[in-house]
């Protein structure tokens, strides 16, 4: 599920323990290129409420593991089954005066197709620099390196 991010801001020392916390999880989605065969491409997606490109994500349902939302979201959002990988950097900021922390995991594309709906309109498959420049949030951009870095020592 989306969330705004005109009004986010970084929540400083990482990680807050209220409980009031929003609990949430993603992915960078990835493939090998089609079009190359040494590079990867990522998928980033559109959210036409914000009008911003991210990483799919989304809030846990209650009770679920950060992992099964992680690709949940990603399926819900661009259609592709996926095979998660390593853990990434988590995020951690305000959204709509709520503390947030999302959970990310690399995650190859495997089957799927996307289907524009309300909350995802447009999906990008980018190489890994196009996908850096095309994300909204810069703390999206620090998940773009961390993926290059599981995969270069996988």
């Amino acid at each position: 599920m989306a969330e705004g991010h005109g009004g986010d801001r970084p929540v400083s020392g990482g990680p807050t323990t209220g409980d009031d916390t929003v609990l949430a999880a993603g992915c960078v989605l990835w493939r090998r290129s089609p079009h190359s065969d040494e590079g990867i491409e990522i998928c980033l997606v559109h959210r036409p409420k914000y009008d911003d490109w991210s990483h799919p994500k989304g809030k846990l349902k209650r009770g679920e593991a950060a992992l099964v939302g992680a690709v949940r979201e990603a399926l819900e959002e661009t259609g592709y089954q996926c095979v998660p990988g390593a853990r990434l950097p988590s995020a951690y900021y305000i959204a709509n005066g709520r503390p947030k922390q999302v959970s990310y995991w690399a995650a190859e594309a495997t089957t799927g197709t996307f289907a524009p709906s309300e909350e995802v309109d447009r999906i990008l498959w980018l190489p890994p620099v196009e996908a850096r420049s095309r994300l909204t949030q810069p703390r999206d951009r620090i998940l773009v390196d961390a993926l290059l870095q599981a995969l270069h020592s996988a």
